[in-house]
This record gives structure tokens, sequence and C-alpha cells, in this order.
């Protein structure tokens, strides 16, 4: 299956997040501000059936699902392991995935908080398997 991708590379960014969620909102302001695009926040009451239409497995579950250049990125994924995955495009591998809403990891931010450990997991035909480890 594949992603509807945006029209061109450097079209706006679709986030789906559950709806009011303000850390999807501080996690967007570092995508909007790291990419150079917009970024549509869009209030998804229903994202569960969105996130398995773009194939996020459940288990890896977060607050919000962004669609860039046709991957799926769920959660509160770092912005340079979301550039260095577009620009790699590895085989079998429809996106990035942090589950949960890791204390640290963008948008996710506390100051004087130190954060938690957290795994960016790969997933897509491939499987899934880890990405990237941040402590």
């Amino acid at each position: 299956m594949t992603i509807p991708a945006v029209a061109s590379a450097a079209a706006d960014i679709a986030m789906h997040r559950d709806p009011g969620c303000g850390c999807c909102e501080k996690w967007a302001a570092q995508v909007r501000q790291q990419f150079g695009r917009k970024v549509q926040i869009v209030d998804d009451a229903n994202r569960a059936a969105f996130q398995r239409r773009v194939g996020v497995p459940a288990q890896l579950g977060s607050c919000h699902t962004a669609i860039i250049d046709g991957m799926a990125f769920e959660g509160h994924v770092p912005i340079a392991d979301m550039k260095r995955v577009l620009a790699q495009h590895p085989k079998g591998v429809r996106g990035l995935a942090v589950a949960g809403m890791p204390l640290g990891s963008p948008g996710m931010e506390v100051a004087g908080v130190k954060g938690q450990p957290y795994d960016v997991i790969a997933f897509g035909p491939g499987g899934r398997r880890p990405y990237a480890h941040h402590n």
C-alpha cells in the first residue's frame, strides 16, 4: 500500500492529531522551522482509522501522525531522524514511530526535567526494526 504523496516535495505537511493535543503543536512548530514548510494540523477524532490506513502499527501509537513526502511519522519523532529516512527511503520502510509521549522527545521537552530514553522504530512492509535510540 502506498501512502498518498503530497503534490511535490516542498508541499505542506499534514499532521493528524488527537483533538486539542497541545504537545503536537510544539512538535509541529519544530517541524515547520526545520523543514521550512507549513504544517497543516487536522484535529482527527478517528485517528485510529487514519493510522491503520497509512500503516502505523497500533503498538507504536502516539498522539499524532504526520505525512511528509509520502512517509508516515507517528508521535514525537526527532527531525534529524525524519530527514535521514526521507533522504534514504530504505526499502520496506513506510515510516518512523516514537510510541507514547516520552519526556524529552521533540515537543515533549520540560524545562529542568531530564528526558527519558526512547527508541525510534522503522515500520512498513519490511516489518519493524529499531531505527535510532535517544537518551
